[in-house]
């Protein structure tokens, strides 16, 4: 397994599903969104956020891709383009999984194999905004102009290893219903509410 490890997170998008709300900036947890993420893959370096730059824990680089609004493709191809050329692996995660941590990424790094791993939702679902990839690999299939491209497109044809989600990894929040559920779930977020 690579020590050397970069991390690109996407913290960009509209939120659509959501009222148009800044998804990175939800609490769950007390914790932002990018908060969580940013601690799921802590160790990396440098850390890519494409998305507006924000207040954050820690120290990252901010990026956006183009054109804005470009889609998760060109988000990818905007933190691919910050990598300095010894990277050899690279996380890369949507900001609206919480239930991704540290050791996530841990099991998605040890199980890279030639292009690289990536987290499989209980229904069999490939997770293409939960993987881990070989910075090489990615940089091959990138297209050209990546606006547009679904990363499902860009990223099939690399066939990373599989890894069977964890109950709760695979979650994502795209609804307010989302949120709610997410929020319900997690223990430190109840007792704020009953305390506050």
């Amino acid at each position: 397994m690579s020590t050397t490890w970069a991390a690109v997170l996407l913290a960009g998008g509209r939120g659509s599903r959501l009222g148009g709300v800044d998804k990175a900036a939800l609490e769950v947890g007390g914790c932002t969104l990018l908060d969580h993420a940013l601690t799921a893959v802590h160790g990396a370096s440098p850390v890519v956020v494409v998305g507006p730059p924000r207040p954050v824990r820690g120290e990252v680089e901010w990026t956006c891709e183009d054109p804005p609004g470009g889609g998760p493709a060109a988000a990818l191809a905007a933190g691919l383009a910050l990598l300095p050329p010894d990277r050899d692996l690279v996380a890369v995660l949507a900001v609206d999984q919480p239930g991704i941590t540290a050791r996530t990424v841990t099991r998605l790094r040890h199980a890279v194999n030639d292009t690289g791993a990536l987290l499989v939702d209980p229904d069999g679902r490939l997770q293409w905004l939960a993987g881990v990839w070989r910075v090489e690999a990615l940089r091959a299939v990138m297209p050209e102009r990546p606006a547009g491209a679904s990363l499902r497109s860009v990223l099939g044809p690399l066939g990373g290893a599989a890894v069977t989600a964890l109950p709760g990894e695979a979650v994502d929040v795209d609804t307010p219903q989302d949120l709610s559920r997410v929020r319900a779930a997690d223990p430190s977020h109840a007792s704020h509410r009953e305390d506050g």
